[in-house]
């Protein structure tokens, strides 16, 4: 019988923020995808783009959002799927950054530092959840 160690508190802390963090992009992809995005405060040529992608290009991101959101809430349940979950999130956001970076006509008011810099943040927090969640699990704190 394997003994569960008392969940550390930085868990919760990690586990909230990560929650809230990926609720941005569920908003993002439910709106996108409900069509609720709008000229007042998108420009035209973004929502053309966004409303464009290919089906394999919103699966990705359906991965990546989905798989990400879930993953946090599996790491708050203690759950070892979390570690799933977010390697299902990296392989969409792999499917999502090919699209967008390599194949795609994204429109220049997308490609701005700011929104390079968010994108590279994406990629660092997925990460750093996956590492963070495969060391919870190796030290038995999710079951």
């Amino acid at each position: 019988m394997k003994l569960t160690p008392k969940t550390p508190w930085h868990l919760w802390v990690v586990g909230v923020l990560s929650l809230l963090w990926n609720l941005g992009g569920v908003v993002s992809y439910t709106s996108t995808k409900f069509g609720v995005l709008t000229a007042d405060r998108f420009p035209a040529e973004q929502l053309d783009y966004y409303y464009s992608f290919p089906a394999w290009a919103t699966a990705f991101w359906a991965l990546g959002v989905w798989g990400c959101f879930l993953g946090s809430l599996a790491l708050l349940l203690r759950s070892r799927k979390a570690t799933l979950l977010y390697v299902v999130s990296i392989v969409g956001l792999i499917g999502t950054t090919v699209y967008q970076w390599g194949l795609s006509s994204m429109p220049a008011s997308l490609q701005t530092s700011g929104h390079m810099l968010f994108a590279v943040a994406i990629w660092l927090i997925t990460i750093a959840l996956y590492l963070y969640a495969r060391a919870m699990s190796a030290k038995n704190v999710l079951r």
